[in-house]
C-alpha cells in the first residue's frame, strides 16, 4: 500500500482511506475501501431489501469518511431515504478533503455530495439531495436514541474492530440496535468473529455468514424476525 502523507493511504482498489492513530486501524479495508463498502453495505444490505420497498430508513454506525453515505446516495434510484449516521469523533476537514472517492465514482456532483455529508450541521435533519434526508448524530451509540416512533429498515454497522472497540460489539449493544429495528430489518457488518455472531444471536437477530469483500473470507448479516400474533397463528 502506498502512503499519501500522514494518515492517508491508497488501498488495493485505488480508493483512499484514513488511518486512526487512536485506534491503530484504517477506516476501511486496505484491500479496497470502495470495494468493501459496496459489498458489505450496498450489495449485502441495501440491495437485499425488498425491491418494492420505496421508503427506507437507515442507521449507520459510524459516519467516518462518509463513504457509506455517499455510496448510498449514489444508489438511491427511485427510493426515498431517511439516513441517520452516528459519529463520536468526526474526521477533520483537512483529512476528508484528501479522499479520492469523487474522482473514482461515476457521476456528477460527487465532490459536492461528500462535502455536504461532512459539512452539514450535526443533530438536525437536512436534505442531502432530492428524497434523501440526512441526520448526523454527534455522539456515542450508547447515548443515541431515535426520534419518537422512529425505527430502521437497515443498519450499517461499521465501528472499528472488536479488538479495538470491544464495548461496541456486546450483546447489550446489539439488543439496543434490535429494539431500533422494524421486523424484517437487516444489520450488515464486515465483522465475522464468532463472539460477535453469538452476541447478535443472543440479542434476537437471525444471523447468517456471507462471503466477505476482497481480502476477507466472511462477513455477517443479521435480520430481525417477523413475529406472528397470537390471533393470526391460531386463526
Amino acid at each position: 500500500m502506498e502512503e499519501m502523507g500522514n494518515l492517508h493511504y491508497v488501498t488495493g482498489d485505488g480508493s483512499s482511506t484514513l488511518f486512526s492513530e487512536k485506534y491503530g486501524e484504517t477506516y476501511h479495508s486496505r484491500h479496497g475501501a470502495i470495494q468493501e463498502s459496496m459489498h458489505v453495505f450496498i450489495e449485502m444490505g441495501l440491495a437485499a431489501l425488498p425491491p418494492d420497498k420505496k421508503e427506507i430508513s437507515i442507521l449507520e454506525m459510524g459516519l467516518g469518511t462518509g463513504l457509506n453515505a455517499l455510496l448510498t446516495a449514489l444508489h438511491q434510484g427511485e427510493r426515498r431515504f431517511r439516513y441517520t449516521s452516528l459519529e463520536a469523533e468526526p474526521v477533520d476537514a483537512t483529512k476528508w478533503q484528501e479522499l479520492n472517492y469523487s474522482e473514482l465514482l461515476a457521476g456528477e456532483g460527487n465532490s459536492a455530495l461528500l462535502q455536504s455529508i461532512h459539512q452539514l450541521p450535526w443533530n438536525s435533519w437536512h436534505s442531502l439531495q432530492a428524497d434523501f434526508q440526512l441526520f448526523k448524530f454527534h455522539g456515542k451509540l450508547q447515548d443515541f436514541q431515535p426520534e419518537s416512533a422512529q425505527r430502521f429498515d437497515l443498519i450499517y454497522y461499521d465501528a472499528f474492530a472488536p479488538g479495538t472497540q470491544p464495548e461496541l460489539w456486546t450483546q447489550e449493544i446489539f439488543e439496543k440496535l434490535f429494539a431500533f429495528c422494524y421486523p424484517g430489518a437487516l444489520l450488515t457488518t464486515y465483522c465475522a468473529k464468532g463472539d460477535v455472531r453469538r452476541a447478535m444471536m443472543a440479542a434476537g437477530f437471525a444471523v447468517e455468514r456471507l462471503p466477505g469483500p476482497p481480502g476477507k473470507r466472511e462477513m455477517l448479516r443479521g435480520s430481525k424476525p417477523y413475529k406472528l400474533s397470537i390471533s393470526s397463528s391460531t386463526a
